[in-house]
């Protein structure tokens, strides 16, 4: 049985039954409350690894600033976005973000460090929290946990701040939140608690609220930049399907070099960068038709979505056709190879030891690591050296009384080596190595993606996100799907979703068909049919043999759903006479279900409609109309008494159920 037990029976609430005909109405909510006027629009990549903003002036549209660059960079990394790390306090207070989190956590002495709680990669813990609520922990890299509710909503009004000051800065007076449209982007693989937890977070950062819930989007990565690509022209991408085989490149002709020669045309502004995204539909796109597909894969550090979109036209709006999949396979499964490795060569009961002693140096040389990784690519014959802090090599020779250069040797790693200058050298086929689990599950998955009947005949795949600089990984995708369509990456691939999620927050009606994640509906009671229903679910109420526990079905999982469609059913409730209707919500991932009993099937909402102190003069069949709104990642639920148009409204909720 299911973790509820029957509602109808347990609370001794007699419910609710359908009002047949059930009919659904299709209708735009023309009492929707006005379009707010924002005078800008600030999208935020929140990323696994690293974050960054990016804003529009309404009046402005066709700029698009990113954020001022940061202090602090890295060699070897461009930093046009900053890393996803924060600190607190030994009281848990805020105390910085990004790099200044990182330098001033690396500065510290190691007896004070340990009082310190430095937080990174942990938006991943979202993804991989199968029941997480609003009480889920993080772990600090010193071990002590923080609610991750807190920890995010201390990310985003760093955001939030930082973005304010740069936009009164700019504009030289002071800058109030209310005048401002926030999109925050999430994965498209992610299930709709976490979703959620995106929203709570920021309403406790402050850029929205729950009485004004417009002022914050919450946009699909893939979604984001599949708008970006729409706008490309053909000196802002990087058409691999157009290139030499790669086996054919000369050296100077790499794949990266489409990158550092973006010419893409840049204002430079108080050190923000302005993107001109001109207002036309770029040549790609114009060579699309209506009904043409094209698949945007977006990889990132944490994860790796593919969404599946449709041309409509006349107006180019966008139509998912495969629900967005994915999973785990961001550039972190890099890292995590190479930390096995280093587990191989060196023991893992060493790693793990120095992980908590030296938190600062690991992070050392996981920095020195990326700067590396960056650099790896398919015809690269020179080897990769990466510097191994002096804590790590200092605090080895106590752990186990050798030198690092003794367990290189002994350790039967082959490619890997110890050079005079207290580096390790990999040679190229080590690292590629390296890269080979994770790229095998993109390709994998993008494989039965293709395979899938709605994918047929794709056109364009669109690659995106901040993994797609990565040679080895273009190559990859180029060789395994350059046949049957072409491959192509936006200059700047790094920027793209924050640009997309811009776009987004200008017009967010552009997106015009989802598919359901889920299949919403509510309990029900049934009259009780022989031999349809099972005898377990029968109750006799005043005479009458019901059927309990039945889930009567709004939408299926992966139904396609107009924004902004509502779908209507009318009820009434089971005891004429009664006066607090409860209707309870609930969803699954499965398409049929029967009754709420079921496995996978969740509460994830309440409608309480009181009509004591009505009038009396009810018909006896009251009719209670149950509306479910299906918009932007958020679904509103309502009903409404038609005798006296009373209302209660309520948000379908995953993380308090």
């Amino acid at each position: 049985t299911s973790a509820y037990s029957s509602p109808a029976k347990s609370l001794g609430d007699p419910g609710i039954t359908p009002l047949s005909p059930s009919h659904i109405v299709k209708d735009s909510d023309a009492d929707d409350a006005v379009e707010q006027l924002f005078l800008v629009v600030v999208a935020i990549d929140f990323g696994t690894t690293s974050s960054g903003y990016a804003y529009s002036f309404t009046k402005e549209p066709e700029c698009i600033h990113v954020m001022r660059r940061w202090e602090g960079g890295d060699p070897g990394v461009s930093n046009q976005k900053t890393p996803t790390t924060i600190l607190l306090t030994p009281e848990r207070k805020f105390h910085s973000f990004g790099y200044a989190a990182r330098d001033f956590y690396h500065d510290l002495d190691p007896t004070e460090s340990k009082h310190w709680l430095y937080f990174e990669k942990f938006k991943m813990k979202l993804h991989t929290t199968g029941n997480l609520t609003m009480e889920t922990d993080l772990t600090a890299a010193n071990g002590k946990k923080v609610k991750a509710l807190e920890i995010f909503a201390y990310a985003l009004q760093f955001f939030k701040e930082q973005a304010l000051k740069e936009l009164s800065d700019q504009g030289g007076s002071d800058f109030e939140n209310t005048e401002v449209r926030w999109v925050i982007t999430v994965p498209a693989i992610w299930k709709q608690p976490a979703k959620q937890f995106m929203r709570q977070a920021a309403y406790k950062a402050g850029m929205a609220s729950p009485e004004n819930p417009e002022q914050l989007i919450i946009a699909l990565e893939p979604e984001a930049a599949s708008i970006y690509c729409r706008k490309l022209r053909l000196h802002q991408m990087i058409d691999l399907s157009s290139r030499a085989p790669v086996n054919g490149y000369s050296p100077s002709d790499t794949i990266g070099t489409g990158f550092t020669q973006g010419k893409e045309h840049v204002r430079r502004n108080r050190q923000s960068r302005t993107f001109m995204v001109e207002n036309v539909i770029g040549e790609i796109w114009s060579e699309l038709e209506e009904g043409d597909r094209y698949i945007v894969v977006d990889s990132g550090g944490g994860t790796v979505d593919m969404t599946v979109h449709q041309i409509r036209l006349p107006e180019g709006h966008l139509k998912e056709l495969y629900k967005a999949t994915g999973g785990p396979y961001g550039s972190l499964g890099v890292d995590y190879e190479f930390e096995k490795l280093l587990c191989k060569i060196f023991g893992e009961d060493f790693i793990e030891q120095f992980k908590i002693k030296r938190p600062a140096a690991w992070v050392d040389l996981m920095i020195a690591f990326e700067s590396r990784k960056r650099a790896a690519a398919p015809d690269r014959t020179n080897p990769l050296n990466i510097t191994l802090p002096f804590s790590f090599i200092d605090y080895y020779k106590k752990f186990r009384g050798h030198s690092v250069e003794h367990a290189l040797r002994k350790s039967n790693v082959d490619f890997v080596k110890w050079s005079s200058q207290g580096m390790l050298r990999m040679s190229p086929d080590a690292m590629n190595a390296l890269f080979k689990p994770t790229i095998d599950q993109i390709i994998q998955h993008l494989s039965e993606v293709f395979d899938k009947p709605e994918v047929t005949s794709v056109k364009f795949l669109f690659l995106v996100g901040g993994f797609a600089e990565s040679p080895l990984l273009q190559q990859a995708v180029q060789s395994a799907f350059g046949s049957r369509c072409r491959v192509i990456i936006p200059q700047d691939v790094g920027l793209t979703i924050l640009k997309g999620a811009v776009l987004f927050g200008l017009d967010p009606a552009v997106i015009k068909v989802r598919r359901s994640p889920l299949t919403y509906g509510v309990g029900v009671l049934n009259r009780f049919v022989e031999g349809k229903h099972p005898p377990e679910k029968l109750l006799v109420k005043d005479g009458t043999r019901w059927c309990t526990d039945v889930f009567d079905k709004f939408i299926s999982a992966d139904q396609s759903v107009a924004l902004g469609e509502t779908v209507t059913r009318s009820y009434t409730p089971a005891k004429p006479s009664q006066l607090v209707i409860v209707i309870n919500i609930y969803s699954s991932e499965q398409d049929s279900v029967s009754f709420i009993t079921e496995p996978g099937v969740k509460k994830c909402g309440t409608l309480r409609l009181d009509l004591t102190g009505t009038d009396a003069a009810v018909p006896n069949r009251r009719e209670i109309k149950t509306l479910m709104q299906f918009g932007d990642t958020e679904i509103k639920a309502m009903a409404v008494d038609v005798a006296t148009s009373k209302s209660v409204k309520v948000g379908i909720d995953f993380l308090n159920y």
